[in-house]
C-alpha cells in the first residue's frame, strides 16, 4: 500500500516509516500538516495515518479540506487525544478507524490488514433497497438492475448518500460536495432532497430531523 503519514514526533514518525516500509509498505511522511496537504494535491494514496495535533493544519482539519478537493482516502487517526467530541468529529468526516496512543506497532499493522483485504475485495453493487441498488465502480442507481437518469445535482446526493450508508450526511457535507461550498440555506438543499424523494420510486433517503439525511445500511 502506498501510505501517507502526518505525524509530528519525530521518534514515532520514524518508527512507523520503519514498521510499515519493512513490512512493504511504500510510506510519504510528514510532520507539518500543510506541507502534506500540498503533496497529496498530486500525488495518489491507499491509506493515510493522521495525527490531529500537528503543525501547520491539524489532522481533522486536513481531512476536511480533503473532502472539499473531493479526495476521498481511507484513513487511520493516531492520536493521545480521548475527546469523545473530537473523536465524534474524525469519525463524522469518515476516518476507518482510531488508534490512542500509545499503541503498539503491530495493532497498527493488524488495522491496515483489514483495510487491505477490504480494498481487495471486488466492487459490488450497494444495496439501497429490496429494488434500489448503487454501482461504486461506475457510479450508476440502479432499480431492478436497470439504470436511472438523474440530474447532475440528484445524481451527486445519491451518490454521497449511498458511500455513507447508515451514517448521517448533515447539510454542511451537502452544501460542500453537492452545491460546491456554495451559500445554500437548508431549505434548499431540503427542497432538492424532497424533489429527488418524489421522483424515486421508494422512499430510501431517510429524514433524520435536525441532523440531515441518509441511507439505512
Amino acid at each position: 500500500m502506498k501510505i501517507l503519514l502526518l505525524e509530528d514526533e519525530i521518534m514515532l514518525n520514524e518508527s512507523i516509516c520503519e514498521y510499515l516500509e519493512f513490512g512493504g509498505h511504500s510510506v510519504n511522511s510528514f510532520i507539518d500538516g500543510v506541507e502534506a496537504y500540498e503533496n497529496i494535491k498530486s500525488v495518489s494514496y491507499d491509506l493515510l495515518i493522521l495525527d490531529i495535533n500537528v503543525p501547520g493544519m491539524d489532522g481533522l482539519t486536513f481531512l476536511e479540506e480533503l473532502r472539499k478537493l473531493k479526495i476521498h482516502v481511507p484513513s487511520i487517526y493516531i492520536s493521545a487525544l480521548v475527546d469523545i467530541e473530537e473523536i465524534s468529529r474524525a469519525y463524522d468526516l469518515g476516518c476507518y478507524d482510531y488508534l490512542k496512543k500509545p499503541f503498539h506497532l503491530k495493532e497498527l499493522s493488524l488495522r491496515l490488514d483489514r483495510i487491505r483485504v477490504a480494498n481487495d475485495t471486488p466492487k459490488i453493487h450497494l444495496r439501497l433497497s429490496k429494488n434500489y441498488s448503487y454501482d461504486q465502480e461506475h457510479s450508476v442507481l440502479l432499480f431492478n438492475k436497470e439504470p436511472q437518469t438523474l440530474s447532475k445535482r440528484q445524481f451527486q446526493i445519491i451518490d454521497i448518500l449511498a458511500r455513507n450508508r447508515g451514517m448521517v450526511v448533515d447539510f454542511e457535507q451537502f452544501r460542500i460536495y453537492v452545491w460546491d461550498e456554495q451559500i445554500i440555506d437548508n431549505a434548499t438543499i431540503r427542497a432538492e432532497i424532497n424533489r429527488l424523494k418524489k421522483f424515486l420510486r421508494e422512499d430510501i433517503i431517510i429524514n433524520v430531523r435536525g441532523m440531515g439525511y441518509m441511507i439505512e445500511k
